[in-house]
């Protein structure tokens, strides 16, 4: 059976899908750790200064809200994504923070997107290439619409770097691949950013890399393990109780003292010359 990234194809998945996926990006976009490393690339963006952002592959509009909360960010957002339910979903969040009139959320095609030219001052791709099929073509459309002189900022898991440990190294070892082909379109792309940036003819400014990494008990990674036991089985790479045993083990582990859990991440700021 071929895999299959849930996150690629929001718009065919159904509410159920969709409802675990939302749970999933919001406990991770509120986790501290995960905050601090989409602060540091807006900062370095020197986002507080630009008056337009477009947030590419929203979700359920974390960027954009963090932005909109900003104390010195008074500029318009508009976020797009692939799925209308996402979509939607980030308009009621956003109204429920009373940030409704900042922001405004849409359903698009990153890969085509019904944007003018350099209409934006500042791009933000957040968590967005790993699931794309065309990651060229995404960033050739944050070009396309970037002001000249404006700041794109591009942050996501280098995935092929995900790794779970459990007692069987070998088990873990495979276990890890196939979670990885199951919920990543794109695991090494984050690692072809400096080539894909020159290919459409942005600079690199400035690089942030991390190593999310949790040993003996769990925490950032726990609600993305809990998320598992409906998205490993959407995907086709583990049954139902393989994906269940999975979880479980990961769990206990944690109880236990004895989890081990790690992932790279990368946060790039990219100019439009």
């Amino acid at each position: 059976m071929p895999t299959l990234d849930p996150y690629r194809i929001t718009n065919e998945l159904d509410d159920t899908i969709l409802d675990v996926i939302v749970t999933r990006l919001e406990d991770r976009g509120k986790h501290p750790l995960f905050d601090g490393m989409l602060r540091d690339y807006l900062d370095a963006m020197d986002i507080d200064s630009r008056s337009s952002v477009l947030d590419m592959g929203c979700g359920t509009g974390v960027a954009s809200r963090h932005l909109a909360r900003r104390a010195g960010f008074s500029g318009e957002i508009l976020g797009i994504d692939l799925s209308s339910y996402l979509a939607e979903t980030a308009k009621k969040l956003a109204t429920e923070e009373g940030l409704n009139g900042r922001l405004q959320f849409r359903t698009g095609d990153t890969r085509s997107l019904d944007l003018e030219d350099e209409s934006f001052d500042a791009v933000v791709m957040h968590t967005l290439l790993s699931h794309v099929s065309d990651p060229l073509a995404v960033l050739g459309e944050a070009k396309r619409v970037a002001k000249p002189g404006s700041m794109i900022g591009v942050f996501d898991g280098d995935y092929a770097s995900l790794t779970f440990e459990q007692e069987d190294p070998a088990k873990s070892k495979a276990d890890s691949e196939k979670l990885i082909n199951a919920m990543v379109t794109q695991p090494r792309v984050m690692r072809q950013i400096p080539r894909l940036a020159k290919r459409v003819g942005l600079e690199l400014v400035k690089v942030f890399p991390y190593v999310l990494a949790e040993t003996g008990k769990a925490d950032f990674w726990t609600p993305g393990i809990e998320s598992l036991r409906t998205l490993l089985p959407k995907s086709g790479e583990m049954s139902e109780p393989e994906a269940q045993a999975w979880v479980e083990e990961q769990l206990e582990a944690s109880e236990q003292g004895v989890f081990f859990g790690a992932s790279n991440f990368y946060g790039y700021v990219l100019k439009q010359p």
